[in-house]
């Protein structure tokens, strides 16, 4: 894949060294704190029992990065020009266990939450600098098609209704905005609140 700014390569996490993972997430902050793509999976009572660095050993772990060989990972890592600069996150929906419980993803909907044939995209973080180039989107599509290799049977994603010249910080928009799902082929399902929407694939 190739822009105006350079050629953008995306591999499976496990491909990528965590030394190009951690530079794109390191710096990163979202809910005020180096996430490290746990928020969806640690419970609210454990959360500040959790420092950066054992949050970062998780995502490690869940990555399998510097695994070339791995069969499982958690997520994509996009390169522009070799340089490491996003990251996105999908995974089987039931991977993330505070999903399952939150009221948003579920609003107006009716289906079995732990059906593990449905993945989710649930983060986007592009380092600052490389940003407004196009890279969220070219993960969106190619995280799709990496999860239908791997035998989901639809994928779905919750993000942000973006509006032009009306400001969304960084940190709400980790979750993706609606247009780059519109532009991979998803369909808008539910809009649980005035800003979010439920966008879904179904393959099958």
């Amino acid at each position: 894949m190739s822009t105006s700014g350079g050629v953008i390569t995306i591999v499976p996490a496990n491909e990528a060294s965590w030394e190009d993972l951690d530079a794109i997430l390191g710096p990163a902050r979202c809910h005020s704190v180096r996430c490290y793509c746990q928020r969806f999976k640690i419970p609210n009572s454990q959360w500040n029992q959790i420092d950066d660095d054992e949050r970062a050993f998780m995502l490690r772990a869940q990555t399998d990065c510097g695994n070339p060989e791995s069969g499982t990972t958690s997520g994509l890592v996009a390169y522009l020009d070799r340089e490491p600069v996003g990251w996105c996150a999908i995974e089987p929906r039931t991977a993330y266990s505070k999903l399952l419980s939150s009221r948003v993803p579920w609003a107006g909907r009716n289906e079995d939450k732990n059906d593990d044939g449905v993945w989710a995209m649930t983060c986007f973080i592009v380092r600052t600098g490389y940003r407004r180039r196009g890279i969220t989107y070219e993960l969106a599509r190619a995280a799709l098609e990496f999860a239908r290799r791997r035998g989901a049977r639809a994928v779905e994603g919750y993000p942000m209704i973006t509006v032009p010249g009306r400001e969304i910080t960084w940190g709400e928009l980790h979750v993706g905005s609606r247009n780059a799902f519109a532009a991979a082929g998803f369909r808008e399902v539910t809009r649980p609140t005035a800003r979010r929407v439920v966008m879904r694939i179904d393959f099958r």
